[in-house]
């Protein structure tokens, strides 16, 4: 029996810290917050102290692992990234574009109604210039984006959405759905259940208002 060659040994796992690995438990508290207080409050209203107050830690520890709140919203719309990653590549490959596209959507609805979709002012110079720093948030942007717009494509190619539209004009009509006011509204009004306010707003995403 010739010795396995050093290369194809099996590797011992990495053991984490337990130092690390609380660390990570802290951070990954204080993402969720920031995610579910940018959602209630937005960037503009929400503070460094409730962020704190929320995971429990003083503001100079919450310091130590982001060093400013455009960082904290960055991380929160990094990991937003990672969980649409995860939604991407869980739509089975026999969905046609429309499919996938509808999918994407109703998804970013449902995070919306959850109370769980972040909401960043559209103009921000310094939040801006952080998000385009971030690696993992533009990484994950990239990714979803050019996968996105490849289903848009496609969807235009089969007739299944107007061609003549730009491309990017229909991506950023359906990233708008993320925060989308008409969902509130329709939920305040109490007529209709989640499942069916998302149902009306993907019908005059994709279908229009004109009678068929």
């Amino acid at each position: 029996m010739t010795d396995m060659p050093v290369s194809d040994a099996p590797k011992a796992p990495v053991k984490v810290s337990f130092k690390k690995q609380m660390l990570q438990a802290r951070e990954d508290a204080i993402i969720r917050s920031v995610n579910l207080l940018l959602a209630e409050k937005g960037f503009e209203a929400m503070t460094v102290d409730e962020v704190a107050a929320s995971v429990g830690i003083a503001k100079a520890s919450l310091y130590k692992h982001f060093p400013s709140k455009e960082d904290l919203a960055a991380a929160a719309m990094a990991h937003l990234m990672g969980q649409a990653q995860a939604f991407l590549n869980s739509l089975p490959d026999d969905m046609s574009p429309l499919q996938k596209l509808r999918g994407v959507v109703r998804w970013t609805m449902l995070l919306k109604l959850a109370g769980e979709m972040p909401s960043l002012p559209s103009q921000n110079s310094t939040l801006r210039a952080t998000l385009m720093s971030h690696k993992a948030y533009m990484d994950g942007l990239m990714d979803v984006s050019d996968r996105v717009g490849g289903w848009i494509e496609a969807a235009q190619a089969q007739g299944a959405i107007n061609p003549a539209l730009p491309a990017i004009a229909v991506l950023y009509t359906l990233y708008a759905r993320a925060c989308d006011p008409v969902l509130e509204f329709l939920r305040m009004g109490g007529q209709h259940t989640d499942e069916q306010i998302i149902d009306l707003v993907l019908s005059t995403c994709f279908d229009g208002l004109n009678s068929r």
